[in-house]
């Protein structure tokens, strides 16, 4: 059953860091897909381009990942990267797909998802023994991997580099040709690196473009909703994301491209120009029938990362209110509709 995230104790850390990873990645996933407006992507107005995905089917498929993370990280504590634990985590990350897919009905809500968010959270697994009473505080002992040993701050770009180590070794049965996902397919067929390879090269997306933006709109003084979407416009400009080129070929993953880097220097989701351009990059996606998930995984995984860093144990979902929008003509679809 889901679990509501406004009653769980903030300031109370998970009894262990496997389970704080876990959580830490469920909610990145949750507050994703609320993030609200998406070009192309589900939130709180609707589906998106997708036609069997909703915010609720998103919600209840981060609730069943979540197990499989916490598992990836657990089997990655005093193990130093190595072929036998992504071994392990690629078979691990096979179940997760396999619970998304009975909680979905068989839509593929994460499966990008998984591979981000299970390499982030295995690289930060810790490997020293676990304090009685884990917490955050600077003063404990590592909790997880990628902590600065002179500021004694968690370090996302180590954790990165971590995940990279462990996405550069082969998983023998993912290289199977019958067991290849529709990205790893664009990917060769289209010659672009495709989600391992942003693993490999050490999520570029989300160290260089996702997190800076993301730290630059907020000491801006932008609401966290803003400072959000702007890191996903962000990552949509530069990334060549399998999905638009699975769903809509080169002229889909352009339009997508083009689009956020007009909205970009149109001024950003702040603005009232940057917001005409993200309205109209939402219709002609809806109008392709495609979706940026490559870019949606990379900001969750943004999310999780940027949270670790700064040392707090919560991700809320952003909260937009009307107000704070320019009404621009939507497609009848995507009506906007925004929580109390």
């Amino acid at each position: 059953m889901e679990r509501c995230l406004a009653c769980e104790a903030e300031g109370s850390p998970p009894p262990d860091p496997s389970t704080l990873l876990g959580t830490l990645a469920r909610q990145a996933l949750i507050a994703e897909a609320e993030l609200t407006p998406k070009p192309g992507l589900v939130d709180r107005r609707g589906s998106g381009a997708h036609t069997d995905l909703s915010l609720a089917l998103m919600r209840r498929s981060a609730f069943a990942i979540e197990p499989f993370i916490r598992l990836m990280a657990f089997q990655s504590m005093n193990e130093p990267p190595s072929p036998r634990l992504r071994e392990t985590l690629a078979a691990t990350g096979r179940a997760a797909e396999r619970a998304m897919l009975d909680a979905t009905n068989g839509s593929n809500t994460h499966k990008g998802a998984i591979w981000t968010l299970g390499l982030l959270a295995a690289a930060a697994a810790g490997r020293d023994e676990l304090p009685t009473t884990p917490s955050l505080r600077r003063d404990d002992r590592p909790l997880i991997r990628g902590r600065d040993n002179a500021t004694r701050k968690l370090n996302a770009n180590d954790i990165a580099k971590t995940a990279s180590i462990i996405a550069s070794f082969e998983d023998p049965y993912g290289s199977a040709p019958n067991a290849l996902s529709h990205g790893q397919i664009v990917a060769q067929k289209f010659g672009v690196p495709g989600a391992r390879g942003e693993a490999v090269s050490g999520f570029p997306h989300i160290i260089e473009v996702g997190l800076p933006m993301l730290r630059v709109r907020r000491s801006a003084g932008a609401p966290e909703p803003i400072a959000r979407l702007d890191a996903l416009l962000a990552i949509m400009a530069r990334l060549t994301d399998t999905c638009l080129l699975y769903r809509g070929g080169r002229s889909a993953l352009e339009t997508a491209q083009q689009g956020a880097a007009a909205a970009m220097s149109a001024g950003g989701a702040g603005t009232s120009r940057g917001r005409e351009e993200l309205f109209a990059l939402d219709q002609r996606l809806l109008q392709l029938g495609v979706s940026p998930g490559g870019s949606a995984d990379l900001l969750a995984g943004t999310l999780f990362l940027d949270t670790i860093e700064r040392q707090q144990t919560h991700i809320r979902p952003s909260e937009i209110h009307e107000r704070d929008l320019t009404p621009i003509t939507l497609h009848q679809s995507r009506l906007l509709v925004l929580a109390p």
